[in-house]
């Protein structure tokens, strides 16, 4: 499993080309996993700042918003947004993001590769299915809300949601044909795979990679969590049971 948090982030000036600062950490990258992750992030735009109005080419992506208040421009259209608002941008639409309150808006983002990408790369006629499929979209995700991405994308993410765990509770996670994210919304909580048993709190992430099985249990306080689930197709020439 890889484990992170938002601790130590980096300052960003002129972000998608807009004037101001942002902060900003990786927390898992596409190394050390199989799966179409291209990376997960953590975000955050101080009072007044600008994350600006870009086009996504090539990746599917979410931005999940933590803390504060915002406007979100997904495809010219503006949309409030506060804790727990959801965007799913799909390949061929433009986001940006407005911190329009007097506090700090974090946010999580989580980018992937899709079909398209190949076809980006290499020049390729996009499907009929992708140009069917419907466009970008928001949602508010509030506790134990599950979300289809397939509203919008067109790639390998299977389920987004967000859950709760109480004291003692426990979440068996096993990688087998997917990889998993997993990142603290509050509370805390530990997480044990591999031998090893980690402590999590708000502003952690996990990511499971393929084959990995991990037990995450709550602690004091009510852990919540963001999980998103990816599936991963076997690799060329791995046999696998009947």
């Amino acid at each position: 499993m890889i484990v992170a948090d938002v601790s130590e982030a980096a300052e960003v000036h002129g972000v998608h080309g807009t004037e101001g600062l942002t902060y900003w950490k990786c927390l898992a990258r596409r190394t050390g996993t199989d799966g179409s992750w291209e990376a997960v992030e953590w975000a955050s735009l101080p009072p007044g700042a600008v994350s600006g109005e870009h086009l996504h080419t090539r990746t599917e992506e979410i931005y999940f918003v933590l803390t504060g208040e915002g406007e979100l421009l997904l495809d010219g259209e503006p949309h409030a947004v506060g804790p727990g608002s959801m965007a799913l941008t799909r390949t061929g639409s433009t986001h940006g993001l407005r911190n329009t309150g007097a506090e700090r808006l974090d946010w999580l983002v989580v980018e992937m590769s899709t079909p398209h990408t190949h076809a980006v790369l290499t020049g390729a006629r996009r499907s009929d299915r992708e140009n069917a499929m419907p466009r970008s979209t928001v949602h508010l995700l509030r506790e134990d809300t599950v979300v289809d991405p397939s509203v919008s994308f067109d790639g390998p993410l299977r389920t987004i949601r967000t859950l709760a765990l109480d004291e003692g509770e426990s979440l068996a996670l096993a990688a087998d044909g997917t990889e998993h994210v997993l990142f603290v919304l509050a509370g805390e909580g530990t997480a044990a795979g591999s031998g090893t048993e980690v402590a999590l709190a708000a502003g952690s992430a996990l990511t499971l990679p393929l084959g990995g099985e991990v037990e995450v249990i709550g602690g004091p306080g009510r852990l919540r969590l963001f999980h998103a689930v990816m599936a991963v197709a076997p690799a060329v020439g791995e046999v696998t049971a009947a």
